[in-house]
């Protein structure tokens, strides 16, 4: 749970909470990260009260009405805990560490779950539209996130030939001097969000290139710069961000974009298999 006012007053007033007020207390608290985007009817049926008691429930905590209310859960999800926080918060010192695999492989079925049922397909397939007729991608993924941006550098150049992951943080602006409309910038950002992210993806944007996000939450700072936007959920019980949902997504990008460019694609491969057997690339 997110440390915020709002959690701070529930603490507080819980005393004084009825029975259905407790029930969206406790829905607040165990839904941390989906309930500040629900409408106060969309809440009261997840929590099982009246939409009347929802917004009762948001005067009763001093705020002026469920919109203000919901404002400042919200808020709260932007305010993310340090390395050293989410570590604390999520490890105990009785935690068996042949526990880890099923744990952490539990959470990822979850994010992948969650990811997929989050997904907008036509956002995706306007995605992989404008990757095919992009001239030029960029791919901007700094720390921890360079990981994935590298996946798909790797496989989107190989078909292409027209991708590049702009590695070098100081050195971004020498990369995108010539950026124009007819190019792509694709940036990857998780909490904890870098800057340089967000003042590459803002600059694309004044450049008026088209851009594509692949980001955790709508509360992103990511996500005002983005054309198009893909979520993907990260969580684990763990400091570290998981990556299988994002990758997922990644692996899907990459094999729309090969079956919509079917003929050119074989073509390519047929000729670097040549290659690769000229110089002896795998171990046979």
């Amino acid at each position: 749970m997110l440390e915020s006012d709002v959690y701070q007053r529930i603490m507080e007033l819980q005393d004084q909470m009825s029975k259905s007020q407790k029930k969206i207390a406790n829905y607040l608290i165990n839904y941390s990260e989906t309930a500040p985007f629900l409408t106060a009817s969309k809440l009261a049926k997840n929590a099982g009260v009246g939409e009347a008691t929802v917004i009762r429930f948001a005067v009763f905590l001093d705020f002026n009405g469920y919109p203000d209310m919901q404002r400042h859960l919200q808020e709260a999800l932007q305010r993310k805990w340090t390395s050293a926080e989410v570590f604390a918060h999520t490890t105990d010192e009785s935690d068996q560490p042949e526990n880890a695999v099923s744990e952490i492989l539990a959470d990822d079925m979850r994010n992948l779950k969650e990811t997929l049922q989050q997904m907008d397909t036509k956002i995706f397939e306007a995605a992989v539209h404008d990757i095919i007729h992009a001239n030029r991608i960029y791919i901007i993924a700094y720390r921890s996130a360079a990981s994935i941006g590298s996946f798909l550098e790797f496989y989107l150049d190989l078909v292409l030939q027209n991708t590049e992951m702009v590695r070098e943080a100081d050195g971004v602006s020498e990369h995108l001097l010539d950026i124009t409309p007819d190019d792509l910038v694709i940036g990857f950002g998780f909490s904890r969000y870098t800057k340089r992210t967000v003042e590459v993806l803002k600059y694309a944007k004044s450049r008026g290139a088209k851009t594509l996000v692949l980001t955790d939450h709508l509360m992103s700072p990511l996500v005002p710069y983005g054309d198009r936007k893909l979520l993907a959920a990260t969580e684990i019980n763990s400091f570290i961000d998981s990556f299988s949902a994002p990758l997922s997504i990644v692996s899907a990008l990459i094999t729309a974009v090969t079956r919509s460019e079917h003929k050119k694609v074989e073509a390519r491969l047929k000729e670097l298999e040549g290659l690769w057997e000229t110089f002896d690339v795998f171990y046979d």
